[in-house]
């Protein structure tokens, strides 16, 4: 009935075992040592903090009879932050006492920062370290950007006569500011408490005044080649920019977030793991102002330099509300995107539910494939799902004709491919746009699309949109679902009710299997 899913020397997250999307259908209590410590929960997954290091606990759930018990991790210190200086008064910068107090942090030690809200520039991490922020307790950004350092996308390697890279934005290697939390080439660091981290970029310029800036902006947390990192149980908020970059690292772990943007903020999305391995984002709420969780694996070039796919992603018991796509690959994926799993999420007034951006040009490395969802519940979403390569975002050639051509063009090093996906077990409920939209190249379709046992209803108050961002895209009001250039297309137990169109609409489509699809006014 529960799984661990961390263990850290304070705190602990578990999930409970079972098909429910994010909430389970009764209340429980949590008894820890016999104590009830928590009464009237229903999440699927929840957390505990202020645990004491290297100790046996045993755990229950009041709706079972089973307990799991669990150890603690051992650690070398635990330290407050106030014994270096830190004031946590919100005026007083404490930069230099948080700088000063991680740099002397021992190995296997903790720092630990009590109520109170840190006023500071950006802090570098180093390995094998933990941070906890009570609850109460706030990391905050400081508004003047001449704090921020600047870091280069590459610097050269004086002996070995090659490039070693340090910073990037939208998929390239580029010169950036420092993040507020910032990790290079560093491993065993865990971020966790019920405390905040806020960027409060609402209270400068980041979200104002950057167009005309070469400089990137930086994000909240950014983790460079970095390895076994877990952020567990914090608020993360109001990022100049993307919120959490984990960017060429692998065994990055995201449990029990909230992360949080105003829904006009520019480009805040929440989670953008880019050309990272084995990564895991269970138990978060999400609501921003861009995509809630965007995988990528940078543009051409560093596809093409790096051939670094973003491997192996799991996103479980997730709760997305508004932001442009509940989960969107791309556009950046010139390294490819494989063996995504996203299981018992709810996906409530997003844009989109999967939304998939690619384009010519992207590249021959560009592979997207071995993508599963089931057991999602979608609410007010606009169109559930969206594969479009036809992306027209962010790049000089968005308006050009090798873009927007519907002509058979000649396959390249620049096409891209997308190849199997599958969407089970879903309920998508007041859809306004389209129930689904997939549309390949005709060069290149879509390899095998599978939609089985999903369920589609339209809003009676549905305002009509262009379910994807392509020249000369065509508005939808209630469309039903619709496929052009597909090579193969399974359809069993589908249920489309009240569509203003033709509940199936296939162009250019290979092969339909078409088992049990209900349509219904």
């Amino acid at each position: 009935m529960i799984k661990s899913l961390y263990i850290s020397s304070s705190s602990g997250c578990f999930e409970l075992q079972n098909d429910l999307p994010f909430y389970n259908d009764t209340e429980y209590d949590i008894i820890l040592n016999g104590e009830t410590v928590k009464t009237g929960c229903r999440e699927n997954v929840f957390s505990l903090f202020g645990l004491k290091p290297h100790t046996t606990y045993k755990i229950e759930i009041s709706i079972s009879d089973e307990a799991f018990q669990f150890k603690t991790l051992p650690e070398s210190c635990c330290i407050d932050v106030k014994a270096f200086g830190a004031k946590g008064d919100g005026k007083t910068d404490d930069t230099v006492a948080l700088r000063t107090a991680i740099a002397c942090l021992p190995k296997q030690g903790r720092l630990y920062f009590p109520a109170g809200t840190y006023l500071s520039a950006p802090l570098f991490l180093k390995s094998h370290i933990t941070l906890e922020f009570a609850e109460g307790a706030t990391l905050l950004g400081s508004t003047d950007k001449a704090v921020y350092p600047v870091i280069p996308g590459t610097a050269a390697d004086l002996d070995k006569a090659c490039d070693i890279p340090f910073a990037t934005f939208e998929g390239e290697e580029r010169t950036m500011y420092q993040s507020l939390i910032h990790a290079e080439y560093a491993e065993d660091i865990n971020l966790i408490g019920r405390g905040t981290i806020d960027g409060n970029a609402q209270n400068s310029t980041w979200w104002t005044d950057f167009r005309d800036d070469p400089i990137a902006r930086p994000r909240l947390v950014f983790l460079n080649r970095c390895s076994d990192v877990t952020l567990h149980g914090l608020v993360i908020q109001n990022s100049p920019s993307w919120q959490l970059h984990p960017y060429f690292s692998e065994k990055v772990n995201f449990y029990d977030l909230s992360i949080n943007a105003p829904k006009d903020s520019p480009n805040t999305d929440a989670c953008d793991p880019e050309a990272c391995s084995c990564v895991n984002i269970i138990g978060c709420r999400f609501s921003v102002g861009d995509d809630c969780i965007a995988i990528k694996s940078g543009k051409i070039d560093v596809g093409r330099k790096y051939k670094t796919p973003a491997d192996r992603h799991t996103i479980r018991n997730c709760l997305m509300q508004f932001g442009h796509g509940a989960i969107t690959l791309g556009s950046e994926m010139g390294g490819g995107v494989t063996n995504l799993t996203v299981n018992r999420c709810i996906f409530n007034s997003t844009d989109r539910g999967l939304r998939i951006k690619t384009r010519r040009g992207r590249g021959k490395d560009a592979v997207i494939d071995g993508v599963l969802f089931e057991n999602i519940k979608m609410t007010d979403v606009l169109t559930p799902i969206v594969m479009n390569m036809w992306y027209n975002c962010c790049d000089p050639d968005r308006f050009t004709e090798y873009v927007w051509s519907r002509d058979k063009l000649p396959v390249d090093d620049r096409t891209p491919y997308l190849g199997k996906f599958t969407f089970r077990n879903m309920t998508c409920e007041n859809c306004h746009v389209c129930a689904c939209y997939c549309d390949g190249l005709p060069e290149m379709p879509i390899e095998e699309i599978t939609v089985e046992n999903i369920s589609f209803t339209y809003s009676p108050d549905a305002k009509p949109g262009k379910p994807a961002m392509r020249n000369y895209a065509e508005e939808f009001l209630r469309g039903g679902m619709y496929f052009d250039n597909v090579k193969k297309l399974n359809i069993k137990d589908v249920t489309v009710t009240g569509a203003d169109t033709d509940p199936l609409i296939a162009k250019n489509v290979g092969k339909i299997n078409n088992r049990n699809l209900i349509c219904t006014k």
